[in-house]
This record gives structure tokens, sequence and C-alpha cells, in this order.
């Protein structure tokens, strides 16, 4: 039905008169008469009878004015969430991320976003690497995908990105495997150390490998995980040093933690988040990535201290 048609039916029911309703409607009377009797026409009965200089409702009318007022105001609901998600601030938005980085960032970060957009419902899930985001943002399953900025593959992508805060390898160890005062560690202190690292489908691994074949380090391995938290329950009960991401929250006093540097430069990885190229983000995404960039730094920041001030 014309909502043109329905809302001049209803005017006209609720005015009595056609005069009436083509004055409150502000339309010509003879184009609010012939869109009564184009309704009519389409419904195939009448909705009114004349009596006198007034109109009143047939049954069929009586029976069609509830429907039509119930119609009319469900667009107009309708119209005003349009004009809400106009507005940028309101809706769903489908987030991808490392368990790591939904622990030790997204986790704290979301509160502060619900604060910025009450109305803007995050609906996050755990993705493992590149290659799963980027199904995900391919599939338009998800808005956002958190990965290293140095994962994707080299060729020419269709997504955007927005670049983080970068991630560095810290080492986790009981004080008396490794003695020492300072915050950083020469990654070719290691030699002959038992390490406990991730296992090699994480990048942070990768960086770590390359880095000691850089220095001239040959690891030595005592155990590999590819669950962080089994390295730091490893290195508590004193089975060696744990090479682990800054992202990481450590719940734990009885580990010393410092940063690994090669040549006193930090080993670090930059983090990004991506989506589709082809598929624009609504206002309310790009404060997400603008607020978590924020977020990540100064997250990150506060962990250092943490991590300095560990014995």
């Amino acid at each position: 039905m014309d909502l043109r048609r329905a809302r001049t039916f209803v005017a006209v029911a609720e005015l009595g008169t056609v005069s009436n309703a083509a004055l409150h409607l502000r339309v010509a009377q003879p184009a609010l008469s012939r869109r009564i009797a184009d309704l009519e026409r389409e419904l195939g009965f009448r909705l009114f009878d004349r009596v006198g200089r007034g109109l009143v409702l047939t049954g069929e009318g009586e029976q069609l004015l509830v429907d039509c007022r119930g119609l009319l105001s469900y667009a107009e609901t309708l119209d005003e969430r349009a004009q809400l998600l106009r507005r940028g601030d309101r809706g769903v938005l489908k987030v991808a991320a490392s368990p790591q980085f939904i622990e030790g960032i997204l986790a704290d970060f979301l509160h502060h976003y619900a604060k910025l957009f009450p109305n803007v419902q995050v609906r996050l899930r755990e993705a493992m690497g590149w290659p799963e985001i980027k199904e995900l943002l391919e599939r338009g399953d998800i808005h956002l995908g958190q990965n290293l900025a140095n994962a994707t593959q080299p060729e020419k992508l269709p997504f955007e990105s927005f670049r983080l805060e970068s991630v560095e390898l810290l080492l986790a160890f009981q004080p008396k495997l490794a003695p020492g005062t300072r915050n950083t560690l020469e990654i070719n202190c290691l030699a002959g150390l038992p390490l406990l690292l991730l296992d090699t489908s994480y990048v942070f691994r990768r960086t770590f490998d390359a880095a000691c074949q850089l220095a001239g380090v040959v690891p030595t391995i005592a155990f590999e995980s590819r669950t962080p938290h089994t390295l730091v329950a490893m290195a508590e009960a004193g089975h060696g040093l744990a090479v682990l991401p800054s992202t990481m929250r450590m719940r734990t006093n009885r580990l010393r933690v410092v940063r690994l540097t090669f040549r006193q430069k930090r080993l670090r990885e930059p983090l990004a988040i991506f989506w589709g190229g082809r598929r624009p983000l609504p206002r309310y995404g790009t404060a997400f990535c603008r607020a978590l960039g924020d977020h990540t730094r100064s997250a990150l920041l506060l962990q250092s201290h943490i991590d300095r001030s560990r014995v």
C-alpha cells in the first residue's frame, strides 16, 4: 500500500471531511479525493459513506483504519531509526582478533568504547592468524580484523588498515635463571639458556628466530607451545625463560620480565586493524580504530611500567 494513500485515508477518517484533511496535509482537495478513489479501487471496496457534508467510515473502512494507523506508526519508527543510522552512532560492529589481543587489550577497551558509542553493539570473535582474518573479511562476516601488520601477504590486497602500537618481545623468567637488574636483555645472552617458545605458527616466533640467526645464537629450546599461558606456567615452575608478546597480560609477580633487544634495539612487530577496501566503515567503525590505537598505546606503555617493577 502506498504510504501517501494510507496517510490520506487516516487523515480523512479522523477529520471527517476531505476539505479538512486537505488543509491538514497541505494538499489540494481534488488530489486528495483522487487518492481516496485510487485506494478504494486498489482495495476493491468502499472506505466511506457520505452522510450530509461529512464522510462516515464503512465497516470495512473501520477495520482497515486500525491497520493503517499501525502501518504509519511503523513507517515513522523506521524513519527515525534510519535517521539515527545516518548519524553514525548506532549499529552493529563485528570485530575479530587474536586471543592474546582480546585478553591484553580489547577486554578493557570495550568498556571505554561503550561509553563513546553506547548504541553500538560490538560482536567479538577469536581468530588465529591472517588467513582466517582475511577469509572473514572477504566473506563479509566481520567489519574489522586485528592482526600483525607484517603478517599479510606481499601482494596487493583489497584491504585498508590502521596501524596500532607495535608489540614487543618480552622475556619472563625466575630471577635465579638470569641474574641482573637491567630492564632489557640482549638476545645473544640467551645462548645456552633453556627457552620456552611459542611454536613456529606465530609471527613472534619467526621474528625471534630471525634475530637469533642474525646474532649467531642457536636457541636451546626446552619447550614449545601454542598457548602463551602455558609458557608462563612453565616459567613459573622454573623450566626456562619464556619469550612472550607484550600484549600478554601477566598475572604473576613471581617472574621477572624484561625486553629482548638485538644490538640494543627492541624486537617488535607492528599491529594493525584491517577492513575491506570495498566496504566503507560506518563512522563508529572509524572511531573504533582511532580509539583502539590510543588505548593500545596506553595499555602497552602501562604494561611496560608494570614489567619494569617486577622482581
